[in-house]
């Protein structure tokens, strides 16, 4: 049974989810951490006000991605529903998905022949301009629109990503996309075969050796991006809304097309804006305040900076962020919730499975527990650890969006 199920209460507050993607860290420099090691003098003034604690993405010990973890701190059990980032990716580049489809995330990679084998030099392209991610993608979809009576549909992301989506003549069964990456995760590699985990998986991995073979073709002359890597293959999902489930008007201001692509599957709005930039995000928030009351505004660059092994560039995004925070606070929300999908230590390169910084403000929290919003603080906060996907109960209690349960 769903604990929140009859209590749903709908009323004008608002709530502001605020995540710094891949926020939490490791030592990295005198036994601190990114966020210890930055100057933030106004989450520091916010922490002390506020109800501070750390948040499980998926399960101990387990390291998410993001789509997992943007999920939970939607409120949805990341092992319940199972979404390829695939998806995540074409919706949020605006692309239709159908129950005929599979959809696929592709990076754009730099390859050497070796013997008549790609080896990966570069898995990213140099994370290539986005402009010139914009002209490859072109020069595919013009030279490549179908495989053997498929579709195919390529659209540009950021940088290095793309969205690829294979769409079938007719629907596809359950499983079809049970397809291993082809990424090989390293340099000095080469890419993996797409193999189909059962029948109806293997099908679609003929089509996508065939697609592999011919964008390489395409690519061959191009210096940086002469090749595709794929990863997330994946199938529609059947998700409910936030506003079924949670009884909210949700909106998301967000500049990555993954995260928007998961916004607009649990039912938020997609704003669309100019520029890329903290200060963009902020405006636009604030134009669209009075016609929403579930505001999530992403934050990349943190997280970025910690693949990169890059604490000292995930230092200067927090600071910045921080600089902004007055920005967001004006705007009065009845709730604040500051935290992140997961845990990027610059130190592992990459996601982990550690615990996440999580801060909730409202009138009704003890607060006074800690001093700022670092790892180390939130652990000493009211809080404690709790499973993300709870994290949607609170700020919901702290709006009073939640009747009483029981007599």
């Amino acid at each position: 049974m769903d604990a929140l199920e009859g209590l749903i209460e709908k009323n004008d507050s608002k709530i502001l989810l605020l995540v710094l993607d891949g926020i939490g860290g490791l030592p990295v420099d005198k036994g601190r951490t990114e966020l210890e090691l930055a100057s933030t003098p106004n989450l520091d003034a916010l922490a002390k006000d506020s109800a501070l604690g750390m948040h499980i993405p998926v399960d101990y010990g387990i390291t998410p991605g993001s789509g997992p973890g943007h999920l939970g701190i939607f409120g949805y059990d990341p092992l319940e529903y199972r979404i390829g980032r695939g998806i995540l990716e074409a919706l949020g580049l605006g692309l239709e998905v159908r129950n005929t489809d599979v959809a696929i995330r592709g990076n754009y990679a730099t390859v050497e022949y070796v013997d008549g084998k790609p080896i990966v030099k570069d898995r990213r392209a140099g994370r290539i301009p986005t402009e010139e991610n914009r002209r490859i993608t072109k020069k595919i979809q013009e030279n490549l629109r179908e495989i053997e009576g498929v579709e195919v549909i390529v659209a540009p992301g950021m940088e290095h990503r793309t969205a690829i989506v294979l769409r079938f003549p007719e629907p596809l069964p359950e499983g079809s996309d049970e397809i291993g990456d082809t990424d090989p995760q390293e340099v000095g590699k080469v890419p993996l075969e797409p193999r189909g985990r059962n029948p109806n998986a293997q099908r679609v991995a003929e089509v996508v050796k065939k697609f592999i073979d011919k964008v390489a073709e395409i690519l061959k002359d191009e210096p940086k991006a002469n090749y595709l890597l794929l990863r997330g293959f994946s199938q529609k999902p059947n998700i409910p809304t936030m506003e079924e489930r949670f009884g909210v008007r949700p909106c998301c201001i967000a500049v990555y097309p993954m995260y928007k692509g998961l916004a607009s599957l649990v039912g938020m709005e997609l704003i669309e804006f100019e520029g890329n930039t903290l200060k963009d995000e902020i405006d636009t928030l604030s134009k669209v305040w009075s016609e929403y009351d579930f505001f999530f505004v992403h934050v990349k660059k943190t997280d970025s900076y910690g693949e990169d092994g890059n604490w000292k560039g995930k230092v200067s995004v927090i600071e910045e962020f921080d600089r902004h925070l007055p920005e967001f606070l004006k705007l009065k929300p009845e709730v604040v919730a500051i935290t992140g999908d997961h845990s990027t230590p610059s130190l592992l390169k990459g996601h982990s499975w550690h615990p996440v910084p999580l801060l909730i403000h409202s009138p009704y929290v003890l607060g006074g527990t800690s001093s700022r919003f670092t790892e180390r603080e939130c652990l000493k906060g009211e809080l404690g650890i709790l499973p993300a996907k709870k994290i949607i109960n609170l700020l919901l209690a702290n709006a009073h969006r939640l009747k009483k349960y029981g007599a």
